[in-house]
C-alpha cells in the first residue's frame, strides 16, 4: 500500500449485464451517502448513462483512504464478484490530481509527496478483465480466473 499526499481520483464506466443492471445500480447508489461520510473521501458521484452504463467519479485524500474504502465489507464482497455483474471489463482511470484540490496547498502539476509531475493511467478495453482503476487489483485477479 502506498501513501500519497496528493488526492487520488478514480473515474470510469461500468456496463452491467442487462439482467443485473437494476441490482448493480441499486447497490452502487446505496454506497453514495455512506461513502461520502468516510474519512478521506472528498468526492463520490454515480451517474447513469442513456446506454445503460454507470459512471463513477471518486476523489480520495490518499491511497490509504481509498484502500480502506475498498476493504469495507459490502464493497469488498461486491468487488470480489464483479465479473458476474458486468458485460465487459470496466473502462476506468486512476490519477493523482495535479491541480490543487480546494483547500490543499501545493503547486499545480506537482505531487505533494514527491514534487514531481504525475500522470494518470487508463485501464479497461477489449482484453479480458484486468486491473481497473475503479477496482482493486484483487478483483482483477478474480476476473482473470473466472
Amino acid at each position: 500500500m502506498t501513501t500519497t499526499q496528493a488526492p487520488i481520483s478514480l473515474y470510469g464506466f461500468l456496463r452491467p449485464r442487462p439482467e443485473r443492471a437494476d441490482e448493480v445500480r441499486q447497490f452502487l447508489a446505496s454506497l453514495v451517502e455512506p461513502t461520502r461520510r468516510e474519512e478521506g473521501n472528498l468526492e463520490y458521484h454515480l451517474h447513469a448513462q442513456d446506454d445503460g452504463r454507470l459512471f463513477l467519479y471518486e476523489v480520495w485524500r490518499s491511497q490509504e483512504d481509498l484502500d480502506r474504502h475498498n476493504a469495507t465489507p459490502p464493497l469488498s464482497d461486491f468487488l470480489a464478484q464483479l465479473p458476474a455483474f458486468l458485460e465487459e471489463a470496466p473502462d476506468g482511470y486512476f490519477d493523482t490530481m495535479i491541480s490543487p484540490y480546494p483547500g490543499e496547498a501545493g503547486e499545480p502539476g506537482e505531487s505533494a509527496e514527491s514534487g514531481e509531475a504525475s500522470g494518470g493511467s487508463k485501464t479497461g478495453g477489449a482484453a479480458p478483465p484486468h486491473a481497473s482503476t475503479v477496482l482493486p487489483e484483487r478483483v482483477a485477479r478474480a476476473a482473470r480466473v473466472a
